[in-house]
């Protein structure tokens, strides 16, 4: 990857601001891999990135479903979450090479489920909890948010509103 920074996020606001950001500099026809635990908000920050692309309905987690596709500005999207991946040899079944082929972006959560069988990474988004929260406390706070990309980018390429 040509370009890495971290950043924190303190709210579930400014995930979805960076989401927002992110959709700016994502282009047709690009892999993102969300990585991280469960709960670290992969699923907030992809929804606030295909709002950014234009879809106004409610944007569900595609974790039974493994994808969602969304008709977005500039044709559509494909969410993915591999969490429920029986094999990774299954990823086949899902498609991906003609969601590539209509230049469709790919956010893919729990890529590491079979990464060795999905098309090559544009973006790598790792999120990690910085709070180690108790079970009663469920809100998005403090988590750090690392970006890899193949675009030549700079911190204010993501940071300037």
């Amino acid at each position: 990857m040509i370009f890495k920074s971290q950043f924190t996020v303190n709210s579930e606001e400014e995930m979805g601001r960076l989401g927002e950001r992110l959709a700016d500099l994502i282009q047709p026809g690009e892999v993102v891999y969300l990585c991280g635990d469960l709960g670290v908000g992969k699923t907030s920050l992809a929804r606030s990135m295909i709002h950014a692309y234009g879809f106004d309905g409610r944007v569900k987690s595609p974790s039974y479903g493994l994808v969602e596709t969304y008709p977005i500005k500039e044709g559509e999207l494909a969410h993915l979450d591999l969490y429920r991946l029986g094999e990774a040899e299954e990823v086949f079944d899902l498609g991906l090479e003609s969601y590539l082929d209509q230049g469709m972006r790919l956010l893919i959560e729990w890529a590491e489920r079979a990464d060795s069988y999905l098309p090559a990474a544009d973006w790598r988004i790792v999120i990690s909890d910085t709070d180690s929260p108790t079970a009663s406390e469920c809100k998005m706070t403090h988590r750090h948010v690392l970006i890899e990309s193949n675009q030549r980018l700079t911190i204010a390429d993501l940071t300037r509103p």
